[in-house]
């Protein structure tokens, strides 16, 4: 994608943020999908107009995206944000197939105002048993299972 393209998008975005900001619709953030320099998708932060802890933008605007293209596939589309995706929406990104991320603000400015992206991606780089969560994994003869019947299943998608 050309500079110029990019920073269209970013000014773009960083409006959407903004205007959510305003309004308190949300956090201050949003994400535009492009797929051949075209908007796919774009949503702002429903995180308190939702009340639901996952409707980050970038989450919104990847679930837009693929039931626009019936596919859960984004791997031929951009995504823009406003910020450094949290570690959720990173790994949505992931699990979309979205390989180019371009975003405005960083992780040290989320945590500035009180976002806890910084501190969720320095627990992560922390060993599980030092985690403020604590996991615990509970054995199970059966824990396969699911997957050999999904392995298994000759309908299944893979992805």
């Amino acid at each position: 994608m050309e500079k110029a393209n990019a920073e269209k998008f970013i000014k773009k975005v960083l409006k959407l943020a903004g205007k959510n900001a305003a309004e308190n619709s949300g956090g201050p953030f949003a994400a535009i999908i492009v797929r051949k320099n075209k908007i796919v998708s774009f949503a702002r932060n429903r995180v308190t107009r939702k009340n639901d802890p996952t409707a980050h933008a970038e989450i919104e605007a990847i679930r837009k995206a693929a039931k626009k293209l019936k596919n859960f596939n984004l791997s031929d589309c951009v995504i823009f944000s406003s910020c450094k995706p949290c570690p959720m929406c990173l790994g949505a990104i992931y699990w979309a197939g979205i390989k180019k991320l371009y975003y405005s603000a960083d992780t040290k400015t989320a945590a500035k105002y009180g976002f806890k992206d910084l501190l969720i991606f320095k627990e992560l780089a922390k060993p599980e048993s030092k985690r403020k969560v604590r996991m615990t994994r509970v054995d199970n003869p059966a824990e396969e299972l699911p997957f050999k019947i999904w392995k298994n299943s000759p309908g299944k998608k893979k992805y």
